[in-house]
């Protein structure tokens, strides 16, 4: 017969990390069940007792690109690459507001679950990363909008839109890894949470969703404003969805991903490094 294990043979030893260490993914797998849990339940809360529920993620890069139709297209009459400026805005806006939204819900998802915190242990890193999971939804729910404008002005893709799905992965490893550091200073210094919408909307304008980049001629001026990576996400992203009306930013690529990839990874071992005070400070 073989020998059975009851509950209370089975101990777990918790202790916190020391130095900068990288998130223990084997440890995270076990937890896909509650990652799960944690997205469903961001969908179910943020549309929870709203009269339009998920079409609240139609309607806002839908009125963002009617008011910058309105003021950038037909006011300032800023360039829009030849492409019909409502088209261009929205396939700037679509990217933009994925890596938004993820931003803001996942930078204060710590403070927002402090409960679960204190009380329970479960890698705390699954917290932004529900909350960066939660928008990818939102982001397939006004994609068919884009579809729509695009049928509407005869526009159609082409091989280009391959890489959709390595300018979607890009964006949310953006969001994620700079939602790392600001959801665990978040915990530290409560400032956070008044500095992450500014800084949002700062760097809305420091990417070329309401312009093209091609507005900025100076060589060196191209290089710096390529390191934003949203610049080389827009601009990739607009490229696949128009296809051979775009011009594919190569440069721009690898540069946005070089440097999605360093923000990630250093947000790992920062959110690593800080997650042992969390229950404690928060």
């Amino acid at each position: 017969m073989g020998l059975e294990t009851s509950p209370e043979d089975v101990r777990v030893t918790i202790k916190p990390s020391n130095g900068w260490k990288i998130i223990d993914f084997k440890e995270l797998k076990h937890y896909k069940e509650l990652i799960f849990f944690m997205t469903w339940r961001d969908l179910k809360v943020r549309y929870k007792q709203t009269i339009l529920g998920a079409a609240w993620a139609i309607i806002q890069p839908v009125m963002t690109m009617v008011v910058f139709s309105i003021f950038f297209g037909n006011l300032a009459k800023v360039p829009s690459d030849g492409i019909p400026y409502p088209l261009f805005s929205l396939a700037g806006l679509l990217p933009w507001q994925l890596f938004e939204n993820s931003l803001r819900n996942a930078s204060k998802s710590l403070v927002a679950n402090r409960n679960m915190i204190t009380k329970i242990y479960f890698p705390r890193i699954v917290l932004p990363l529900s909350s960066v999971l939660a928008c990818i939804v939102d982001f397939f729910v006004a994609l068919p909008i884009l579809i729509g404008f695009m049928i509407y002005y005869q526009y159609s893709p082409n091989i280009y839109a391959l890489l959709i799905p390595y300018y979607l992965l890009l964006t949310v490893i953006t969001a994620f890894g700079v939602s790392l550091w600001f959801s665990a200073m978040d915990v530290m210094y409560r400032d956070i949470g008044y500095i992450v919408p500014f800084i949002s909307q700062l760097w809305m304008y420091l990417t070329p969703i309401a312009y093209g980049s091609g507005i900025i001629s100076n060589p060196k001026l191209q290089f710096i404003y390529n390191l934003n990576p949203m610049v080389g996400v827009v601009n990739g992203f607009r490229s696949s969805i128009l296809g051979e009306y775009i011009k594919l930013p190569i440069q721009s690529m690898i540069l946005s991903a070089v440097i999605s990839i360093l923000i990630l990874v250093s947000g790992l071992f920062y959110f690593r490094r800080m997650e042992k005070q969390f229950a404690d400070v928060i």
